[in-house]
Parts: structure tokens; C-alpha cells; sequence
């Protein structure tokens, strides 16, 4: 079974840099078939998709954060970060890590449970 798992603080201070860890089990992130998600949900409104990292290490950022993030991974871990700098009380949110299936329409198939993440002084 597939499992993905959010790890970082809850809390940032506006202008930080925010950093997230997905831990991932059952898959390996190099595996082709798959691709590897940061989507995030602020209070009262719908799913973001912040970005993803793909098989080869290549990474994919929304247009609208692109400045401001960056996705890493650690092969050795199984794991893929997240860094979203200066940040603002509008990045408050609730994070997660989604594995993505290459081959299908909207496949999100295995979410973590999300992570809340709030920008605040």
C-alpha cells in the first residue's frame, strides 16, 4: 500500500521560508508511471496545485508561485521537499503530497493527510 506523509512546522513567520518533507512508502519516486505532487488548500477555498517533480528530477511549478518555490527530493529517502519563500499570511493552508498516475485524467491517486501550515507573527 502506498502511503505519503507530511512532515514541517505548523507555524511560519511572514517573509520566511517554509519547508515541507513528504515521505513516501509502498513506491519509489523514481518509479516512470508516476509523478509527484505539492497541492495546498487555503481556508474556504478550493485545491492548489503548487507543483510536481517527475521520475528524471525534473520539476513543474505553477506559474503564479514559481518565483517563490522550489521541489527537491532525496532518492536515498524516498523523499521530496517542498520550499516556498516570503511566505505571507496568504500561503496559510493546508499542504499535501499527492502521487500523481502519468496515465490518467485527474490521477491523484494517494494523498497524504495534509499538514496545516500557517504564516502568521
Amino acid at each position: 500500500q502506498v502511503q505519503l506523509q507530511e512532515s514541517g512546522p505548523g507555524l511560519v513567520k511572514p517573509s520566511q521560508t517554509l519547508s515541507l518533507t513528504c515521505s513516501v512508502s509502498g513506491d519509489s519516486i523514481t518509479t516512470t508511471n508516476y509523478y509527484w505532487n505539492w497541492i495546498r488548500q487555503p481556508p474556504g477555498k478550493g485545491l492548489e496545485w503548487i507543483g510536481r517533480i517527475v521520475y528524471s528530477g525534473t520539476t513543474y511549478i505553477s506559474p503564479s508561485l514559481k518565483s517563490r518555490t522550489s521541489i527537491s527530493r532525496d532518492i536515498s529517502r524516498n523523499q521530496f521537499t517542498l520550499q516556498l519563500s516570503s511566505v505571507t499570511p496568504e500561503d496559510t493552508a493546508v499542504y499535501y503530497c499527492v502521487r500523481e498516475d502519468r496515465g490518467r485524467l485527474w490521477g491523484y491517486d494517494f494523498w497524504g493527510q495534509g499538514t496545516q501550515v500557517t504564516v502568521s507573527s
